[in-house]
Order: structure tokens, then sequence, then C-alpha cells
């Protein structure tokens, strides 16, 4: 935005005007009117342009100027703008800058002037920069800006979800630091296996959990694990209550430091590991979890996946084909298996979770995996996205960028939804190929395009093809 500091007003002047510039002649005083512009405008009391310097290479369009009124130059929302300077200059006032919009064919080429008076008042020189390349720069900003929240929004959602994890998994859980080992952070099982209250261990040395006499046996893991990705747990007593935990350790770096992930697990008397409620935290999971058996029949499944497909119990489901509730039959599942066998698991498969006897479903993204031996079983995580689709603002990301990726469709959405997909695509295509055409000017699109400024910018937005800049100031 041109504020008061774009012009000469409070600025300190020249102390030796007089002597510097009493004997300038004519064609000094051009060339800094000339080097004052990109575009610089000679005009009389009624703003017709008497003489002009600009670049023919930069301005194209600006030939022929010299006997036309400034104010027939520009758009229509600019002429306000004109007869506002040249009413200033009239009454001697000091001059801001403003930006106009002069019309051209490859688009409207904003410039910001300054009107002086010279001559005792009987000419005026308009002062004009080219704003085109600031323009782009604010676009790419923009898109910069825009990127950097889609990003940090999408770590907010990751920490939210590793801290869920964290915080109520039931095995003990501790970040050290690797040099001091000094504790970063530990969840709540953590805190109740080693008998501390809440939110004390932070700072701690973890050492000082340890028995004395298990103390070098963790500090070899602790060394192990720095070097190598393949330790083996070790058995540890911890100081309060003698208590024998085992203690697996990796290694990891985070912010230049070296770090230690350390899981504790508690040991019976016969040395035996006790195992962890897995089943308990799986049940409690936000996202849909189902296992199958090799004939993809189902075997046991969470919480979210009984209320997802509207069955009154998990016993209702046991025996039941995942075809009759999980992806468009005889094709996705079919598919899934092929990923599977491919690359030893799916990832991100979007398709259709149906409920009772629908026949569209609701659009969700699964993984799977299959587990190894003669009797294998699947594992599938389901979490909706039709939500999600719906409250998320248009963007590039969610239609397809060839005919390639509209092929890939197939067998994932029905013909009727990739033609949709299709006729988006070409649309959207001409749109980008016309504003590439007018650089970015969207009137000038919406003519070539056929269309009214109101439908181009609707389909701007549909699509998510950014916030151009406005006319105006």
């Amino acid at each position: 935005m041109l504020t008061r500091k774009h012009s000469i007003e409070g600025k300190h002047p020249f102390g030796k005007a007089a002597e510097l510039f009493d004997s300038l002649d004519a064609d000094a005083a051009m060339k800094f009117a000339m080097v004052a512009g990109d575009v610089t405008l000679v005009l009389d009391d009624t703003g017709t342009i008497l003489d002009a310097a600009f670049d023919p290479d930069e301005f194209p369009d600006f030939e022929n100027w010299t006997g036309t009124n400034w104010i027939e130059t520009v758009t229509d929302e600019s002429r306000p703008k004109i007869m506002e300077m040249l009413a200033a200059a009239r009454r001697g006032e000091v001059q801001h800058w403003r930006q106009v919009n002069h019309p051209s064919r490859g688009g409207d080429i904003p410039i910001r002037y300054a009107v002086l008076s010279v001559n005792g008042g009987e000419h005026r020189i308009a002062f004009g920069r080219d704003l085109r390349e600031a323009g782009k720069l604010q676009q790419r900003l923009l898109q910069v800006q825009q990127s950097l929240e889609r990003d940090y929004l999408q770590m907010r959602q990751l920490e939210a979800r590793y801290r869920m994890l964290f915080d109520r998994s039931s095995e003990a859980v501790i970040v050290v630091e690797a040099q001091t080992l000094k504790i970063r952070e530990a969840n709540p099982a953590a805190h109740s296996m080693t008998g501390s209250r809440a939110g004390t261990l932070s700072g701690k040395k973890v050492t000082s959990l340890i028995d004395k006499g298990s103390r070098e046996a963790l500090q070899a893991l602790a060394g192990s694990a720095m070097a190598s990705d393949a330790v083996t747990p070790g058995e540890i007593t911890l100081a309060k209550g003698g208590r024998q935990v085992s203690v697996a350790i990796n290694g990891f770096m985070q912010d230049r430091g070296h770090f230690l992930l350390m899981r504790m697990t508690s040991v019976d008397a016969s040395g035996e590991d006790v195992a962890a409620p897995l089943f308990d935290l799986v049940d409690q999971m936000p996202d849909a979890f189902v296992m199958a058996d090799a004939n993809l029949e189902i075997v046991s499944a969470n919480q979210s996946f009984v209320e997802l497909v509207q069955a009154a119990s998990l016993d209702q489901l046991r025996g039941r084909h995942l075809s009759e509730t999980l992806g468009r039959p005889g094709i996705d599942l079919d598919l899934i298996e092929g990923q599977i066998d491919q690359h030893g698991a799916a990832r991100n498969v979007s398709t259709v979770l149906r409920a009772g006897h629908e026949m569209e479903g609701e659009p969700v993204e699964l993984s799977a995996v299959r587990s190894s031996g003669d009797d294998p079983l699947y594992a599938f995580v389901i979490r909706p996205i039709g939500r999600r689709l719906r409250d998320l603002p248009p963007g590039s990301q969610d239609l397809p960028r060839s005919v390639e990726q509209l092929t890939d469709l197939v067998g994932r959405m029905s013909l009727k939804d990739i033609v949709r997909e299709s006729t988006d695509l070409i649309e959207r295509l001409c749109i980008e190929a016309a504003l590439s055409y007018t650089s970015d000017n969207r009137a000038s699109a919406a003519e070539i395009l056929g269309l009214s400024r109101q439908s181009l910018y609707s389909k701007l937005h549909r699509y998510g093809l950014g916030n151009l800049q406005g006319d105006g100031e």
C-alpha cells in the first residue's frame, strides 16, 4: 500500500538547490525526468499528453499517446484518480503516488504516478513507475505463505496424534538426551512404573531411576543404540521397589542433537515379558481398525469400525466377508491384495465403506498389511474422508493433471465420476492457459474464454488458482 513516505512531503530538501539547479539546461532536465520514472508524461493544464518518454520494448502499447488526453489511456476505474491528481497539481498541493491501470493487448498494466507542476504551472509532468514485477513478487509471497500455513497445519495434526499415542500408551516410554542422559519427555506410564509423581521426570537424569547395579548395563545399552539400529533389549532393576524391567533403546537425531527412545516393560518372576494391553489401545483408536483372515472374513474389529458400518456389535460382524462392507464389489479388495503382494502393504487407498444395504457408501481411505505364515491375517486401518473433502477449500491437488492420472481412476471411481473429473480437468487447464496467455490478467482471460468476470472469479475460487492482485491502489 502506498503511503505518504512515497511522496516528497516531509523529506529534507536540498540545501543548495539554487546553486545546483539554477543553471540546469533542457537536456539535463530531460534526463532527470526520464530517470525518475519508467514512464514520464508531459501534460498541459487540461491533461493532454504533449510528450512521453518510455521504453517501447516494455510498453509497446504506449505508442502514439502524444495528443491524447491522459484520462483516455487508463481503465474506467482509474479515471477518478487521474482527475484527482490533475486537480491537486493545479492547486499546487503536494503529490502522493497513485496507482492506475493502463489497458493493453497483454492485459492491464499497473503503474503508479506522481504529478508535478512546472514552468510556472503551465505544464505538468507525470512520473510513472511500473508495478508488474512487484505484483508478481506479492503473488509469490502469498503462495509461499499459504504453503507454509498448510505445512504448519499438517505438523500440528501430526503432533496431536503423536501426543495422544504417547500419553495413552500403556508401555512406559522415555525420551533421553544421549550426551547428558537427561530425561526430555516421559509418558504417564513411565511415571507410574518408576514410582514418580506426574510431570516430575523431565530434567532428571535417567540413571537416578535405575538401581546402582544396573546403571553400567543401561549405559552400555545406550552406547550400542547410538552405534546400531538393532540392539537386543536388556534387563535392569529400578531404584524404587527393585522392580525388574526389560528396556529397549533406539537412537535418533533431532535438531542436530542425539536422543534415545527408551521403552520399558515389566518382567515377571519367570523372566517372561508381561503382554501390554495393546488391544485396549486399538479399540480406543479414532480410526477404524479391522482384522480379517486369509479368506477376507472378519475376525476382529475395534469400536470405530463397528460404528462406521452401523452394526449392533462386533459379534454381528465376525465371519462376514469384508467385501460386504468395504470397497466396490469385485474391484477394490482385489486391487488392495495386488498392492500387498507387490509392495508388502497398501497405503492410502481411496475406496468406500458401506453401512447396511447402501450401494454408494461413504468415501474412506485405508492402509493394509498382511502377516506372514501359512494362515496369514489382514489388518486394515480405515479413516473417513468425506467430511474432510467437503470442508477443505478446493486446491490444485483436488484434480488430476493429465490423461494418465484420469485413467488411473478406473477401478477406483465410477465412470460417471471419472467423466466429471475429466470435464473439470479440461476447464481448469483452459483457464490456466488463458491466465498464462494474458499474464494473469483476469479481465482479458474472461474475454478470450467467453466468460463474464464474475463467472471467471467463481471458477478461479473453485479450482484454487490463487488470489490474483486486484485493481486499484
